[in-house]
């Protein structure tokens, strides 16, 4: 097996773990920029030190950086910042399953985006596990049935699947945006790569949001501080996760590594069922089997 595939699956788990642990500051104590900011505020602390200290004490030098670098992870950067807040503001318009799954529009956009950045080419039989997933978002799109029929366009185009597809957008080009900044690092270990531009976009991602809070909500600020019990936590697994997609992003095109990505899914709907009471539809349901099979024709694929 692919050191890739494992790596994926890790990165899905905690980013699971970090989107559960978001929703609860947004729905207890703090804003969506709030609950956008304490990911990455409380990653600072764990992943500059230990990048420095791992070079300290492997056979690793600090690798050479080509000036392309900075593009790319400047651009990826402020994008998963505001993919975050899309998907922090999307729990409160539909249940926690629904919000991850809308944002899988990702996997789609991020071969487009790939195929146009960097030119990497998606196989057939990865478009069809890409396309099939697809549907299986756009079933989860629909919004639960009301009193009064709504029109189709409704139905498809809401508040939720705005922010669904804004977040696989903004998704999108952040995953492209690392994938882009890893190649630049001139260096044969995947792990360093991965961490050095890892502990680079944390930096960029602080400094952005916190110029952000004290221009727009200073008060924010300290809200986030306060709630450091959950956000060290939610710092933690986002630094985990961040880490092992920013390895897989060096070992493999990003269209693929966000195609498996999407057994995140599977975390989600028992995240949903055992924690947080929600129950998801029939409908929902069908969403979740069709991107369950995306997942298991791109690994045929491969």
């Amino acid at each position: 097996m692919s050191l890739w595939i494992p790596v994926t699956l890790c990165a899905a788990f905690f980013q699971n773990l970090r989107f559960m642990l978001q929703r609860h500051l947004k729905t207890t104590s703090l804003s969506t920029a709030g609950a956008t900011y304490s990911r990455f505020l409380f990653s600072l602390p764990f992943v500059v030190p230990g990048m420095l200290v791992y070079v300290a004490n492997s056979s690793a030098t600090f690798p050479q950086i080509k000036a392309s670098f900075w593009p790319y992870i400047l651009t990826g950067g402020v994008a998963q910042i505001m993919a975050t807040a899309c998907v922090v503001a999307l729990f409160a318009e539909r249940n926690f399953t629904v919000g991850i799954a809308l944002k899988k529009s990702e996997v789609i956009l991020t071969a487009i985006i790939g195929l146009i950045i960097l030119g990497e080419v998606v196989t057939w039989g990865g478009i069809a596990a890409i396309i099939i997933g697809f549907l299986g978002v756009m079933l989860l799109s629909d919004p639960p049935k009301t009193s009064t029929a709504l029109p189709w366009s409704k139905r498809l185009f809401n508040k939720a699947s705005g922010f669904g597809l804004s977040a696989g957008l903004l998704f999108g080009v952040s995953a492209v945006g690392y994938r882009g900044a890893t190649l630049q690092v001139i260096s044969d270990d995947p792990f360093l790569r991965a961490v050095l531009t890892l502990a680079v976009a944390i930096t960029w991602q602080v400094l952005v949001m916190t110029a952000w809070l004290l221009w727009r909500d200073r008060a924010e600020i300290a809200r986030v501080v306060a709630s450091w019990k959950v956000s060290v936590w939610t710092g933690l697994t986002s630094l985990l996760g961040s880490l092992c997609w920013f390895i897989a992003f060096t070992l493999q095109n990003a269209a693929y590594v966000k195609a498996l990505g999407q057994v995140e899914l599977l975390f989600t709907f028992a995240g949903s069922y055992f924690i947080f009471k929600e129950r998801s539809s029939a409908r929902e349901i069908a969403g979740v089997l069709l991107i369950v099979a995306s997942i298991l024709c791109l690994v045929i694929a491969l």
